[in-house]
């Protein structure tokens, strides 16, 4: 049985290319049948019920059960034209049970029998056992109630599935046609969709069917200058988001800059693109950055990354325990740090809460992958390390007695393990704006949107660079700037943060595809943040010498 069935997207051309790297999984779908219901709760009931007794006659002690419907779409354009439309739909039953102490799993594709599942609990079982003899030690899990038959649903308002799809071409031909009119020389643009079905039954008495629905519209437009040849992209100001098709409703500007920023309310594609037309020009002819030390003003849209690759990641328990050690290495966070109670992750206005409930996230779940109830918990307090992210077979290890629900698997044919739960700093609890926070800076740059970073293999040193750099003088924004980076340490940066904006400037960032493990899985994540500054910080000047 393969593990997963690939499909790649065809005719994107170069120009599709420079958008995000986006996996697309599962088996293609004619469009008239991508929205056929999905089986019946009580026919999944039967089918997990079949795998548990199975599994449970076979010697297993601990049992769960995974049935999951995975549904992608993907509107890709350029220009004016339609380059690809895709609908993938992945169906299948994923089996994992603790038998003679040590974990085992199997999948099978398409179960439609209870006879089907139960081959699978009982060769998940047969893995186990034979896995049993290379044991160091036996699993121990955190304890977890049942919670009997339960559900949670994305509080969508509308369902993206369900809009035609020639109103979707419509939306991005147009948000096209409006970034050429504005000055682009070039414009991709794409629409991606996710829905996963998913349910879970275990041997502690869940049986949780869930509806995650998210969304993320992208584009980059690029702009050349005739003389010189030389060109510079801006690509989108929006988040992935755990909403409906209702995110791409109107937004207010910043004040500040005129830039469109993503609130959590929603997203304005052709405000956007229109501003990104007419900035991706100013950027070719923007002064490039004197490299030196500045204060740094990191608006949300460019945050996220930072927390996502300095804070979400280095604080995963697995990684700081080595069990994790793929996709940038393992953690410096490490236990002993957390033991004394007085690390200083940031400065004492530092405040980093993990939260699988924000409405909205990408996160956002009812129950996490092992049935476990999801919840918000503090990970840094006024500065200071004071917990991990960790799931049921790690919990006692930091003297947790239950998991923080972050177990996650990207798909019904693999293993749910620890994920990062969404990561968010804690906005400044004194009123404070963007304007107030930039009148108080002599020499700084003020930075929106994610670039392109580099971290090491314990997340520590790094490097992050952005969208747009709009360099402030005497507290007043002076021009724009390119070729920024910033470099330094995640101790030293969240040590240098002075002042955090308050609540009226939460919004989240994200990622759709944060990868993890191996093989390697995918999860989406969002990170919360308001406006920030940091002072003194190196600021490299990243421009190539010809």
């Amino acid at each position: 049985m393969k593990r997963r069935d690939f499909i790649q997207m065809s005719g994107l051309g170069l120009g599709a290319m420079m958008l995000p790297n986006i996996p697309i999984m599962g088996r293609s779908v004619a469009a008239e049948s991508f929205l056929n219901e999905g089986i019946d709760v009580a026919v999944k009931k039967r089918l997990a019920d079949a795998a548990l007794n199975a599994a449970k006659a076979k010697g297993a002690t601990y049992t769960d059960v995974r049935i999951g419907r995975y549904l992608n779409q993907f509107v890709i354009t350029r220009e004016d034209k339609v380059q690809n439309i895709v609908n993938t739909e992945s169906y299948g039953v994923g089996v994992r049970v603790i038998a003679n102490g040590c974990w085992g799993f199997a999948a099978v594709v398409d179960a439609k029998t209870e006879a089907d599942t139960a081959r699978a609990a009982e060769q998940a079982v047969a893995i186990a056992k034979a896995n049993a003899k290379l044991m160091s030690q036996p699993v121990e899990l955190a304890p977890q109630k049942g919670f009997g038959e339960v559900s949670w649903k994305a509080p969508i308002q509308k369902n993206a599935f369900e809009v035609p799809i020639q109103e979707k071409v419509d939306l991005l031909l147009g948000v096209n046609d409006a970034a050429m009119k504005n000055g682009a020389n070039y414009v991709n643009s794409l629409l991606f969709l996710v829905n996963e079905q998913k349910y879970f039954a275990s041997s502690d008495g869940s049986y949780i069917d869930q509806d995650v629905h998210r969304i993320w519209p992208v584009f980059t437009v690029t702009a050349i200058d005739p003389k010189t040849g030389k060109f510079e992209n801006r690509q989108t100001l929006s988040a992935p988001s755990g909403m409906g098709y209702e995110y791409l409703q109107t937004n207010p500007k910043d004040k500040v800059t005129g830039v469109t920023t993503r609130y959590n309310k929603g997203y304005d594609m052709m405000e956007d693109i229109i501003a990104a037309s007419q900035q991706v020009k100013q950027k070719l002819s923007a002064k490039s950055v004197e490299a030196g030390k500045y204060d740094l003003v990191l608006d949300p849209s460019h945050l996220w990354l930072t927390i996502h690759e300095s804070v979400g990641h280095p604080l995963e328990l697995d990684r700081v325990l080595g069990y994790e050690a793929n996709f940038a290495g393992t953690s410096f966070a490490t236990l002993d740090k957390w033991q004394s109670k007085n690390f200083n992750y940031g400065s004492n206005i530092v405040n980093f809460f993990a939260d699988k409930t924000q409405v909205g996230s990408l996160g956002a779940v009812g129950w996490d992958d092992e049935g476990v109830k999801t919840k918000q918990w503090d990970l840094v307090k006024d500065g200071k390390l004071v917990n991990y992210q960790a799931i049921r077979d790690q919990a006692k290890i930091i003297g947790e007695t239950e998991s923080h629900g972050c177990c996650y698997a990207d798909s019904w044919s693999s293993v749910q393990f620890q994920r990062m739960a969404n990561v968010s700093l804690a906005p400044g609890k004194e009123p404070l704006s963007v304007d107030e926070m930039i009148k108080d800076v002599k020499k700084g740059i003020y930075i929106i949107g994610d670039g392109s970073f580099s971290i090491d293999q314990q997340r520590y040193n790094f490097q992050f660079g952005g969208q747009l750099f709009y360099e402030i003088k005497d507290g007043k924004i002076v021009g724009m700037l390119k070729d920024v980076a910033y470099q330094s340490n995640t101790q030293e940066f969240w040590n240098s943060c002075a002042k955090i904006c308050d609540d009226r400037d939460y919004r989240l960032g994200g990622s759709f595809f944060d990868g993890k493990g191996q093989p390697s899985q995918s999860s989406a994540v969002s990170h919360g943040s308001s406006t920030a500054r940091f002072n003194g910080v190196n600021v490299i000047n990243t421009a190539r010498k010809i």
